[in-house]
């Protein structure tokens, strides 16, 4: 590894005020602040003011409105003079990465074919930081409070993708089970960390992850890894379906060998 090439890094990558405390010259803030700018808007705060924006990311107020205005001049953002929000052009920093994705685009037509077959949604994810990021999904209904599409993210420790993905990285499994806050999304949600730790160490011997109404009441889902080589794993395929619909030995009996089937294919392109 040269010098001036970054370390690996495992889990959530380093906030923007440790990237400033760093006093790292090869970092560009101008560039750090711009990103972090546009994180601040969600499904929930769609738009958002000048003084909103610098208090909910710690940037001045003046960092704040320079980044605005370069997106609004570029097009990536619209005002009404007082609350900027995002325009679609937005998406295209997301899918330039999606596009570069060996498997992204066989992946649409592969969930597709799942979901005509079984008729219940199917994704693809893969791990960022300790979220699962939806990089590809077929749907036939929607079966969560929250409408998940290509870009979504989920804590992984609750999902049955971000436990296949989390399975296969071992090395970063005690750091991540430190920074979890166990939640009780349900009755059923795990509590602890050592009951995070057991379930996935199931999955790994299993080489599947079955969730049963953990993350939301009636939500059922079943998860497989996606190899890109050997003992490597990229992404993680998974089909979720109301509990009313399918019990959780129906998913392991049923849907489990045509998830195997597909990742088999995915594997192979994404390797």
């Amino acid at each position: 590894m040269t010098h001036s090439e970054p370390s690996p890094s495992f889990g959530p990558p380093p906030s923007l005020a440790e990237l400033e405390a760093a006093h790292d010259p090869n970092i560009m803030t101008s560039l750090a602040r711009g990103l972090v700018v546009i994180q601040a808007f969600s499904r929930e705060q769609p738009a958002l003011t000048i003084s909103e924006i610098s208090q909910k990311t710690g940037i001045p107020r003046a960092a704040v409105r320079r980044c605005l205005y370069t997106l609004h001049r570029l097009g990536f953002a619209d005002t009404d003079g007082r609350a900027y929000t995002l325009l679609p052009r937005i998406l295209s920093l997301g899918y330039a990465y999606l596009n570069a994705l060996p498997f992204a685009q066989a992946a649409q037509s592969v969930l597709r074919r799942i979901t005509d077959t079984i008729h219940e949604s199917s994704s693809i994810a893969i791990l960022d930081g300790d979220d699962i990021v939806y990089i590809a999904r077929a749907q036939v209904s929607r079966i969560m409070t929250i409408d998940l599409s290509v870009g979504s993210r989920l804590p992984a420790a609750f999902t049955s993708m971000g436990r296949v993905l989390m399975a296969w990285r071992a090395e970063e499994l005690e750091a991540r089970l430190a920074r979890i806050v166990f939640k009780p999304y349900t009755a059923n949600t795990l509590r602890d960390a050592d009951g995070l730790r057991r379930e996935i160490a199931a999955v790994r011997q299993a080489g599947y992850s079955l969730l049963d109404q953990e993350l939301e009441l009636g939500l059922r889902s079943i998860a497989v890894p996606i190899f890109a080589a050997p003992g490597r794993v990229v992404a993680s395929l998974n089909v979720g379906a109301h509990a009313s619909r399918i019990t959780p030995q129906e998913m392991v009996g049923r849907i489990l060998p045509i998830l195997q089937e597909a990742a088999g294919q995915l594997s192979f392109i994404a390797g």
